[in-house]
């Protein structure tokens, strides 16, 4: 399947799914990318409400964090330490702060002072789009 085709649902899922569907298509040009993670902090914990404080419960004891961002690339470009990213899904951006919780926001200004780059995206090519710029020693 290609990125667009993982896109589809609009999903925040889809979105970063596709994104990473990229990253594995780029991996010869950006090797880099190989590193590129993702970071488990959201998403479904279970179909109940028992499943889910014991998943919660179980996460936050492997050090689960509120606030930590979607996606690190961990490699130093441009005077940054490594990227942040928080992704959202299309039309998040005019939510208040963008669709990010205050803890999200907090983290977001923590790594920023403490020299990493970071930034929200909303949609799978705008990511994209800011992972080649930050890999490209000319553009970010």
């Amino acid at each position: 399947m290609t990125p667009e085709q993982i896109a589809k649902s609009g999903s925040e899922h889809a979105h970063q799914s596709a994104l990473f569907a990229q990253a594995a298509i780029s991996v010869g040009k950006y090797p880099m990318l190989e590193w590129m993670f993702a970071i488990p902090n959201g998403g479904a914990r279970g179909n109940d409400s028992q499943t889910c404080m014991i998943r919660g419960g179980m996460m936050k004891a492997e050090g689960v964090k509120a606030g930590v961002y979607d996606i690190c690339l961990p490699y130093a470009m441009h005077n940054c330490h490594g990227l942040f990213i928080e992704m959202k899904k299309p039309g998040e951006q005019t939510k208040k702060n963008g669709g990010r919780s205050d803890e999200q926001v907090k983290f977001g200004k923590y790594v920023t002072e403490n020299g990493y780059a970071s930034i929200v995206c909303y949609s799978w090519v705008e990511a994209w789009s800011v992972i080649e710029q930050y890999l490209n020693p000319k553009l970010f």
